[in-house]
């Protein structure tokens, strides 16, 4: 089994080596500046890793884990522009660096070029493969949109938010898993499992996304911490503060227009007098070990399963 370093080493080098038209520039190089930005390669890598897993050959399943990253990273496009967010992975975002109709049709390029790289496998495999891929893309935009519906909601439950987020982060972790394991010939019971694992690793990891963004070190986060905060972002955290704060402290700072250090200072507050920052690594690690006793089901050998067990620690535990 391939280490994690020798995975992101392969996706860096096989996103290096894409081949863009010459023409038009304006198109293609915001795609070139967002995928050379880097980034945590998790959902490449959780393709290579289940294919590699289940026998299958590393290179059988490259232009899938880049589909899948291209696509990644074309959410990200859009969604920065509908955040108005400055940063990403501590460069200005694409929107900023050129404009906002430059990030939207790249972005539309980005989700085509996904598409395609996606499709290049075997054709007894490819029916399977889109008709996961496009499925995944739904659910994502279907996340994205109750995203913005809870933007204007001032009832969001948890449970509204943790279908959320399985619908915008979950689903595409756990159909790089199951991308891996079709590419490998795996079984349906091997697939769903590998699925199953990637959905519970995914509320795991934008869990832990939302937490950084209120308690993270800027410096290491990649972007402004406070920023959910800012934009009163329906998190665990800010849903959880809004139903257990009884002061009236918290709706005050909701919508105010205050310092901006003053409003993330004060929300924070609150949080912590709730304890909140803890609770959350609870539901966390919870979701981490439901992931891990998934994949314990597949019958992976001990190498293989050592790394889906350490990429659950580490995403757990990350700092970016």
């Amino acid at each position: 089994m391939y280490t994690s370093e020798y995975l992101i080493g392969y996706v860096n080098k096989a996103v290096r080596e894409i081949r863009y038209p010459d023409e038009p520039d304006g198109l293609y190089e915001p795609i070139r500046y967002t995928l050379d930005g880097g980034g945590k390669r998790i959902r490449p890598v959780l393709t290579l890793a289940a294919c590699v897993a289940l026998g299958g050959d590393i290179d059988v399943a490259k232009n899938q884990a880049l589909g899948i990253e291209m696509f990644h990273n074309f959410t990200l496009l859009h969604d920065d522009v509908m955040d108005k967010a400055d940063m990403r992975r501590g460069k200005p975002t694409v929107h900023r660096r050129w404009n906002e109709s430059t990030a939207i049709l790249s972005g539309d390029a980005m989700l085509t070029m996904a598409s395609q790289l996606v499709g290049r496998c075997d054709v007894a495999k490819m029916g399977e493969v889109m008709m996961l891929f496009n499925r995944t893309a739904m659910e994502v935009y279907e996340g994205q949109q109750y995203d913005m519906d809870f933007e204007k909601r001032p009832d969001v439950s948890v449970n509204e938010y943790i279908e959320m987020i399985r619908l915008k982060t979950s689903v595409l972790l756990g159909c790089a898993c199951e991308m891996g394991a079709i590419m490998a010939g795996g079984d349906g019971c091997e697939r769903s499992l590998f699925y199953e694992f990637g959905l519970k690793m995914g509320l795991a990891f934008q869990l832990q996304d939302d937490y950084l963004d209120t308690y993270g070190d800027p410096a290491v986060f990649g972007k402004r911490i406070g920023g959910d905060i800012l934009n009163d972002k329906k998190t665990w955290l800010l849903i959880s503060a809004l139903a257990e704060d009884d002061s009236g402290r918290l709706l005050d700072l909701v919508g105010s227009n205050i310092a901006p250090e003053d409003k993330i200072a004060g929300v924070t507050g609150i949080y912590n007098e709730l304890n909140l920052g803890q609770r959350c690594h609870d539901i966390i690690d919870r979701y981490a070990e439901e992931a891990i006793d998934t994949v314990k089901k597949i019958g992976l050998d001990e190498d293989a399963l050592a790394f889906f067990v350490n990429i659950v620690n580490e995403s757990r535990c990350r700092t970016r």
